[in-house]
C-alpha cells in the first residue's frame, strides 16, 4: 500500500514550468508517485501562476484542470479546513496559505506533504513536511 502524499503547488510549478532548473526533474519524480493528492488551492495557485509567470492560455490552463482532474484525488477546501487551519496556525505559526494546505492534506488523510516553503521534517500530528529540493 502506497503512503498518500501532498504537493503544493510550488513543487507543480516546477514540474511545469522552467525544464532548465534541477529541481524540475526532481519535482517530477515526486508528481510521478502513487497517492499523490491535491486540493483545490493548489489547483488555483498553480494555474494563476501558469496564466501570470509562464503564458499559458485559458485553454490550455483548462486541459491542466482536467488532467488534474482525471489523474489525481483532488480535495475540496472545505469551511471546516479553515477552521481547523486557524487552529494550526495557532499551535505550529504557519502562514494562512500553509496552514490550509496542511489542513486539507489531514481531511485528505495524507502522511506527506512536499512542500519547498514549509518547515522541512516537521511534523504535525503525523503529518511530514518534506521539501523535495533538500
Amino acid at each position: 500500500m502506497s503512503v498518500s502524499s501532498f504537493v503544493d503547488s510550488n513543487v507543480w510549478l516546477y514540474a511545469f514550468m522552467d525544464e532548465s532548473s534541477p529541481k524540475h526533474q526532481q519535482a517530477l519524480t515526486v508528481i510521478a508517485q502513487p497517492g499523490v493528492t491535491l486540493s483545490t488551492q493548489v489547483v488555483n495557485e498553480v494555474c494563476n501562476n501558469l496564466l501570470r509567470k509562464a503564458g499559458y492560455t485559458e485553454q490550455e490552463i483548462r486541459q491542466t484542470v482536467e488532467n488534474f482532474r482525471q489523474r489525481y484525488p483532488i480535495h475540496a477546501v472545505t469551511l471546516d479546513d479553515v477552521r481547523r487551519a486557524s487552529e494550526l496556525r495557532e499551535s505550529f505559526s504557519l502562514s494562512y496559505w500553509d496552514s490550509l494546505v496542511v489542513a486539507s492534506a489531514i481531511a485528505a488523510d495524507c502522511r506527506i506533504i512536499y512542500s519547498e516553503d514549509m518547515h522541512h521534517g516537521l511534523n504535525i500530528n503525523g503529518l511530514q513536511l518534506l521539501n523535495p529540493f533538500v
